[in-house]
């Protein structure tokens, strides 16, 4: 996808991966204030309503300046928030990352999986990505198996945003390799 385009919605039996609006800002606040949910992350303080409000604003700009962020995940079912999905630009590296956060009550479920299913698709196939890495701090063994699930290779322990991190990468020609597992098919619904 181009930069200044419309982001894509997708959807799946149990996601809806949309752009951010500044109404989930509520939302989203309370999950990253859940108990833990920040645990691995380099800032694991709660996040106030401000910090949060200033993360939806930046997803929902670098969609025009790079063609890619986060997606806000809801339940197709209920429409509720559940959290968030998607690609992010690292300058520090000049990488792109695939991240995800869940709300607590969601975890388990396969949920993050099928939605970083989507984010990866996106990446490769309409950004033209030809690689995307996902980190996760070496504690994380939930998150690293998500990864793992993904298709991505273990590369090394390095530090990102402070803290050390396991680093995993998928190439192109990897991700193309591993479309073939049954993956959840996602609709585009914009």
């Amino acid at each position: 996808m181009s930069p200044g385009r419309t982001p894509p919605t997708f959807r799946t039996k149990r996601l809806v991966l949309r752009p951010f609006v500044e109404s989930d800002v509520e939302g989203l606040h309370r999950i990253l204030n859940q108990d833990g949910i920040l645990r691995y992350f380099p800032g694991p303080d709660a996040a106030p309503i401000d910090r949060v409000r200033a993360f939806v604003v930046r997803q929902m700009t670098q969609w025009d300046e790079i063609g890619y962020a986060w997606w806000a995940v809801e339940s197709a079912e209920t429409g509720a928030l559940l959290g968030w999905n998607g690609l992010q630009y690292l300058p520090e590296t000049e990488e792109t990352e695939i991240g995800f956060l869940l709300d607590r009550s969601q975890w388990g479920q396969g949920l993050t999986t099928e939605a970083a299913r989507i984010g990866l698709r996106f990446g490769f196939e309409e950004a033209g990505l030809e690689e995307i890495v996902a980190l996760a701090h070496p504690e994380n063994a939930p998150s690293r198996r998500v990864i793992e699930k993904l298709g991505l290779r273990y590369i090394e322990e390095a530090e990102y945003f402070g803290i050390t991190v396991c680093r995993y990468v998928l190439e192109s020609a990897g991700y193309r390799a591993t479309t073939e597992d049954g993956a959840p098919t996602a609709a585009r619904t914009a």
